[in-house]
């Protein structure tokens, strides 16, 4: 699968490992740097989303998305772990809950650019039988791009070339990730809401988060690979 990333902004809080590692399947480790885990809200919104051999579809290839995600190894190779992914479209959202086993949830979500570079985002989950999660804010970029060097928080945080997810029969899954390194530029942000982690029992720390914006990124996801065994 292919897509397009546009006017990403991580945020990221320090949390307690124990704190997340309840949240994430036996057989996965929670990463961690400087003996903390991290825990990341991720806002951008996608395009080009295509499977392989075929054309982009109006209705379908562009729509906003919101993850909430934490860093996970298995076998010594480090992922990403996704708690939720929202987005704005109905159709999306099923064919990830179905082909990649990813908790996707609809949303009614816009992004709005606003003066001085900023971008307004909202986002409301919508999804039947779902907790709630609400979140809005106006982010922009306030330096230069540059590469994280490795070794760093930064490189840490966005240097994730595999996720990982689980079925309902606790059987985990990897699927390897390719793009380049991110472009990341310093950022601000006016957080005013955010529940996102809320209905998982994770209370974010009451400071201001590490935050990097990126404009753009393009990468390529592919199927899902057994990796674990069913849970006991």
């Amino acid at each position: 699968m292919h897509q397009t990333w546009h006017d990403l902004l991580f945020m990221h809080w320090r949390v307690p490992v124990e704190v997340l590692s309840r949240h994430i399947p036996p057989a996965l480790s929670v990463d961690t740097f400087d003996d903390s885990a991290w825990i990341g809200v991720v806002p951008f919104r996608m395009s080009g989303v295509r499977l392989r051999f075929l054309p982009t579809l109006p209705w379908l290839s562009a729509f906003p998305e919101l993850n909430v995600r934490t860093y996970v190894t298995l076998d010594g190779r480090p992922g990403v772990w996704f708690f939720s992914l929202d987005a704005g479209n109905p159709v999306a959202v099923w064919i990830a809950r179905v082909w990649f086993k990813l908790p996707y949830f609809n949303a009614d979500m816009r992004v709005t650019p606003m003066a001085q570079g900023y971008i307004r985002y909202t986002s409301r989950r919508t999804h039947r039988g779902a907790p709630p999660a609400e979140f809005a804010a106006d982010y922009r970029p306030t330096g230069s791009a540059f590469d994280a060097p490795p070794g760093s928080l930064e490189y840490f945080l966005t240097a994730r070339y595999c996720l990982y997810t689980a079925d309902h029969r606790g059987r985990i899954f990897r699927a390897e990730i390719d793009h380049p390194p991110w472009p990341l530029q310093p950022a601000e942000a006016e957080i005013r809401c955010n529940a996102m982690t809320d209905w998982i029992g994770v209370r974010l720390p009451d400071e201001r988060p590490l935050l990097h914006f990126s404009r753009r990124m393009d990468m390529v996801a592919w199927t899902l690979q057994p990796v674990g065994q069913p849970a006991s």
